[in-house]
C-alpha cells in the first residue's frame, strides 16, 4: 500500500483514527480529515509523516470544495475515498414516534455527505492509482436484517448501501471501484463499550482500500465477506 494517497473523514476519534492509523502503518499517505481541526491535528500528529491535518465539515460544500482543493495542490490525486463520517441519534427510538428532525439529520450527514463528497473527489480519483470509494455503512443498513431499532440510523445506512450501488455503475467506466464496508459492531463512542475491538472493524475498511478489485464493485462487505442486501 505505499504510495496510496487516502482521505478518511471522521478521523478525528474513533474507528475513524484507528482507520488512518492502520494505512500509516501499512505505508499509505492518509489525510486525516475532521470537523474539529484540533481533533485532525492530534490524530496527524499521533500517526507522523505520513499524516496530514484537514478540517472538513462534511455536510458543508463549501468545506468540502476547500478539502478537495487542498489535496489536489499537495497531491494531484486521491488514491481512496474512505466515507467514514457518520451520526447515530437515535438508538433505541421507534420509528412511530421518531422525532424527523434527527432522521434528516442523518441523512444529511449519512448519506448526502458521501454522496458530496464522491461528486467533489471523483475528478482526483480518476487520476489516482487503483482508485476506490469505500463507504463505511452497517449491518444495521441490511433490509433483510433490519428492525425498528434506531430507525433513523438504519434507513440513512440502507441509503449509504444504494448510494454505493449507483455509484458503482456510475464509476465504473472510469476504472474507480466503489464498496459499502460494514466494521461490525464496534467499541466506539458510538458503538459503545460492549462491541469488538475498533482495530477488528477497521482492518475490513483497511483490506478493501489495500485491494479494491478483490471484490466486484458496489459489493457490501464486513470482514471480507459480503452482507446480504
Amino acid at each position: 500500500m505505499s504510495e496510496r494517497i487516502v482521505l478518511v473523514t471522521g478521523a478525528g476519534r474513533g474507528l475513524g483514527v484507528e482507520i488512518a492509523r492502520q494505512l500509516v502503518s501499512g505505508g499509505a499517505t492518509v489525510v486525516v480529515a475532521a470537523r474539529d481541526p484540533a481533533a485532525a491535528a492530534a490524530t496527524a500528529k499521533e500517526l507522523g509523516e505520513r499524516a496530514w491535518a484537514l478540517t472538513l465539515d462534511v455536510t458543508e460544500p463549501q468545506s468540502v470544495q476547500a478539502a478537495v482543493e487542498a489535496v489536489d495542490g499537495r497531491h494531484g490525486r486521491l488514491d481512496a475515498l474512505v466515507n467514514n463520517a457518520a451520526v447515530n441519534f437515535d438508538s433505541g427510538a421507534d420509528p412511530v414516534t421518531e422525532d424527523l428532525e434527527v432522521a434528516d439529520g442523518a441523512w444529511r450527514t449519512n448519506v448526502l455527505a458521501p454522496w458530496r463528497l464522491s461528486q467533489a473527489f471523483a475528478p482526483l480519483l480518476r487520476a489516482g492509482r487503483e482508485p476506490v470509494i469505500v463507504n463505511v455503512t452497517s449491518g444495521l443498513g441490511s433490509l433483510s436484517r433490519m428492525g425498528a431499532h434506531s430507525p433513523a440510523y438504519s434507513v440513512s445506512k440502507a441509503g449509504v448501501n444504494a448510494l454505493t450501488r449507483v455509484f458503482a455503475d456510475a464509476l465504473d467506466r472510469d476504472g474507480i471501484a466503489v464498496h459499502a464496508v460494514s466494521p461490525g459492531w464496534t467499541a466506539t463512542d458510538m458503538g459503545g463499550a460492549n462491541g469488538r475491538p475498533v482495530a477488528d472493524g477497521a482492518a475490513g475498511i483497511v483490506d478493501v482500500v489495500r485491494s479494491p478489485r478483490a471484490f466486484p464493485s458496489g459489493s457490501y462487505l464486513q470482514d471480507g465477506e459480503h452482507v446480504p442486501w
